[in-house]
């Protein structure tokens, strides 16, 4: 096929809205000012970071107070795992074990296991084989000795949707600690903190078409835990660190737009998704659908194709013009298969034959279209090179 530039990979990131662009740029330059200064500049500045502090309180249901900025989900991420790890052992000193599901982002893995050089426990619940961390199986692994439980909202490789609501229940009344990564929830699901019942929830801007370095990190007040950042008085004291202003903007714009656009951007994408899932699985032989049919991501379409590497179809698709990959943009380079894959008993071997495809709202039939008869006639061709070079 011709050369053609089809984006399927907006689980990586998205393209910046050119409406949260606009809302940004007076802030890197007429209205520049930092916030912590007490003339009309920074006052100005401010003000813009308390307006999009309540934005976003609003969207997902808390008090401004409970949001602290961050430089992304990554950071959020270790700030839960971490600060509340240490606070409650001081508090608590029994309390030295985290539960964490086996297909976390790897921000909540890599965090917790940084914790076991501490002395504290890491225990790894498996999912189901579509993908579902089961409440009961949560239960069954919490002790009085749980400080934190750890299960993302929706998985960023295979989209599947976690029963994070009943977890939290069963996790609160155990008296542990609450977290959900709501990376990919973000834009596809009601992110009402209240209704999930966590205590901490981590988001990142550039996935709901916002900017890149920006996220937040939800902490309901009471919640025991040890901020990692001194230095200054920004954000309550809870993160030392002159405020992203444009960026924190950003992040409130667009999961404003985000939210108000939901219905239509999911039901765009959940159109484009079961064209593209269909398509490819009518034309490509010993392929196979990874997590929950249903409960996944409107826009999420991770495959498995027998007797092919997942890295030679992205690479040969990348020359096509077409980007897809073949799990988190976080362990690109890795030789490992996907953690996520093998966590539902696929095979190593199989689950190093995975793409995984996003659409987003900018994308078309007509890119879809293009992209099913690329990735049919790539699969195909690298079959057959296999083939022969066995």
């Amino acid at each position: 096929m011709e050369r053609a530039d089809i984006y399927l990979d907006h689980a990586a990131t998205t393209p910046v809205d050119q409406r949260v662009l606009e809302a940004m740029i007076p802030f890197f330059n007429s209205r520049f000012g930092n916030p912590s200064s007490p003339y009309a500049l920074g006052r100005d500045a401010r003000a813009a970071v308390d307006w999009a502090r309540g934005t976003l309180a609003a969207i997902i249901n808390c008090a401004p107070s409970e949001l602290t900025m961050t430089s992304g989900a990554t950071e959020s991420d270790n700030i839960a795992v971490k600060g509340v790890a240490w606070r409650s052992r001081d508090i608590q000193p029994q309390r030295n074990r985290i539960l964490v599901s086996a297909i976390e982002h790897h921000a909540v893995l890599h965090a917790a296991d940084a914790m076991s050089a501490h002395g504290f426990v890491v225990d790894v619940v498996q999912p189901d084989s579509e993908g579902i961390v089961q409440p009961q199986t949560v239960a069954e692994m919490l002790s009085p000795e749980t400080c934190l439980v750890s299960i993302m909202l929706a998985n960023n490789e295979i989209g599947t949707i976690q029963p994070v609501r009943e977890i939290a229940t069963i996790v609160r009344e155990a008296g542990a600690v609450m977290h959900t990564d709501a990376v990919q929830a973000a834009g596809a699901e009601r992110l009402d903190v209240e209704s999930l019942g966590v205590d901490l929830l981590s988001l990142s801007a550039h996935k709901f078409y916002g900017p890149k370095g920006t996220g937040l990190l939800y902490c309901r007040r009471g919640t025991p835990i040890a901020w990692q950042q001194h230095g200054g008085a920004q954000e309550g004291s809870r993160r030392a660190g002159t405020e992203n202003t444009p960026g924190i903007v950003g992040m409130a714009v667009a999961l404003l737009l985000a939210t108000e656009e939901m219905d239509a951007r999911n039901a765009h994408c959940a159109a484009l998704r079961d064209r593209l899932v269909e398509g490819i699985l009518e034309r490509v032989p010993d392929a196979r659908l990874n997590g929950h049919a249903a409960l996944r991501l409107p826009n999420n379409a991770n495959l498995t194709f027998a007797g092919v590497d997942g890295e030679a179809l992205v690479l040969s698709l990348d020359l096509a013009g077409i980007a897809v990959s073949s799990g988190s943009a976080c362990t690109t380079g890795s030789t490992e298969p996907s953690h996520v894959i093998t966590a539902l008993g696929v095979s190593q071997n199989l689950a190093g034959g995975s793409l995984r495809l996003t659409v987003g709202k900018d994308n078309t039939i007509a890119e879809i279209d293009a992209a099913i008869v690329a990735i049919a006639e790539t699969v195909a061709r690298v079959r057959e090179i296999t083939s022969i070079t066995d």
